[in-house]
């Protein structure tokens, strides 16, 4: 089994990843393997709606760029993680492109993130979490995809860099996440 991560943020390894890297941890250690990869300084668009994917069939976008990377691990994923800091009450422009195209392509294509496990990550300093958190769940929501829970929304506070390792609670939710990710991919693949 595998659980594939994108961190939406436009810092590397920010509070964002961090949050990430927590719940991953967790996966790890119940033998599930794991992949991040960071979209800082990986600009992506978001969809044009050339219809191409719907065309092709081909299990790609049209437009050239890094997503056909990322979506192919994603296909090849039993479990997708992503992560985003909050940006005016949303998710980055990054992980909007990423939603975008990845929604329209598995669309296209018969439905390539059916029954995979998909949970939300968000880092935020003050406000607009859960409008964030909402966004990539209507992704997963979208594509037929199945959330696992945590003991609270899956966020953490934090402002400057490396701040939210300061939030106990925050990391404890990821810990969770992890944990719950891990036992539902196990009954999943049982």
């Amino acid at each position: 089994m595998k659980v594939f991560a994108v961190n939406g943020s436009s810092r590397k390894d920010g509070n964002t990843a961090i949050m990430l890297k927590t719940a991953l941890k967790e996966l790890s250690a119940e033998g599930i393997e794991t992949e991040l990869i960071q979209l800082a300084g990986k600009p992506l668009i978001g969809c044009t709606a050339c219809n191409l994917c719907r065309e092709n069939k081909d299990r790609k976008c049209a437009l050239k760029d890094n997503f056909n990377d990322y979506f192919a691990k994603m296909i090849l994923s039993d479990g997708i993680l992503i992560g985003s800091p909050v940006y005016f009450t949303d998710v980055t422009a990054a992980t909007k492109a990423l939603i975008e195209r990845c929604g329209r392509v598995s669309r296209a294509n018969g439905d390539l993130l059916k029954h995979k496990v998909g949970a939300a990550v968000v880092a935020v300093r003050r406000a607009g979490a859960v409008h964030t958190f909402d966004t990539i769940n209507h992704l997963f929501m979208h594509a037929q995809m199945i959330i696992p829970g945590s003991n609270y929304w899956n966020l953490g506070l934090g402002g400057p860099p490396g701040q939210v390792e300061g939030d106990a609670e925050g990391l404890g939710n990821m810990r969770n996440l992890g944990q719950n990710m891990a036992w539902l991919l196990k009954k999943i693949n049982a």
